[in-house]
C-alpha cells in the first residue's frame, strides 16, 4: 500500500507536532500516512530503548523506509545539524543503499530550534545530504506558499521550521502549521503522480 512516511526524532514534542501537521497535508492530498519516529541515543553503550516507546509515534524499521512512496524527515537542531538520534538510524541504512530502495522517492526534511537563528536552514540541508545520497528527489517549499514570504517565526524554502523557543514550549504558529501541512501535500502528490507514471 502506498504511504508517505513522515520519520522524526522529537525531544520535547515540537518536531512530533510538525509531523502531525505535515501527516494532516498528506492524507488531505489523499495519501496513506505512517508516523515513526527513532529511539534516542547514548553515550553509554549498556544502555538500551524499549521496544515500544511509552508515548507517540512507534520506532521505525528499515522495512518502514524501504516499502514507502515518499519521506518526511525530520529533527531538531542540535549545533546546526540534526540530532544524533536520527543520524544514528540514517547510519543503519546502508544495506537499502546497496540496492537502491530509495532512488527516485521523493522526500522532504523539517526542523525545530530554539531560536530563529538557531541552525534551522543547515539542519535541513544536513537531513538532505543522506537522502540524495540514497537517490531520493529532493522537494522543498515553494515560494508559491504565501505564508514563506510572510512568516516572521519558523519556515524556509529547504523545508518547513519553527521556533520554539528558548524554553522549548512556543507552539507552532499559523503560519508553521501552514507549510507544514503544505510540504505533507507536495509529498503527496509527488509521490502519486510518480507511481502513475509506473
Amino acid at each position: 500500500m502506498d504511504y508517505l512516511l513522515v520519520l522524526y526524532y522529537s525531544h520535547h514534542g515540537a518536531t512530533a507536532e510538525m509531523a502531525r501537521q505535515i501527516a494532516r497535508g498528506a492524507e488531505e492530498a489523499g495519501l496513506e500516512v505512517r508516523l515513526r519516529t527513532v529511539p534516542g541515543v547514548s553515550a553509554d553503550h549498556e544502555a538500551s530503548a524499549p521496544a515500544i516507546p511509552d508515548s507517540g509515534a512507534p520506532y521505525a524499521t528499515l522495512d518502514d523506509l524501504q516499502d514507502c512512496a515518499g519521506l518526511a524527515l525530520g529533527s531538531p537542531t542540535r549545533f546546526g545539524n540534526m540530532a544524533a538520534a536520527m543520524k544514528y538510524f540514517l547510519d543503519g541504512t546502508s544495506g537499502l543503499w546497496m540496492k537502491s530502495a530509495l532512488a527516485g522517492k521523493p522526500a522532504g526534511v523539517f526542523t525545530s530550534t530554539s531560536s530563529m537563528h538557531g541552525g534551522q536552514e543547515t539542519t535541513l540541508l544536513s537531513m538532505m545530504l543522506p537522502l540524495m545520497h540514497h537517490g531520493m528527489l529532493i522537494s522543498g517549499l515553494p515560494y508559491t506558499e504565501p505564508d514563506l514570504a510572510q512568516t516572521r517565526e519558523g519556515g524556509t524554502p529547504y523545508g518547513p521550521s519553527h521556533v520554539a523557543g528558548l524554553d522549548s514550549k512556543l507552539p507552532l504558529s499559523t503560519a508553521e502549521k501552514n507549510l507544514c501541512q503544505a510540504l505533507g501535500r507536495r509529498l503527496a502528490r509527488i509521490a502519486v503522480a510518480l507511481r502513475g507514471s509506473e
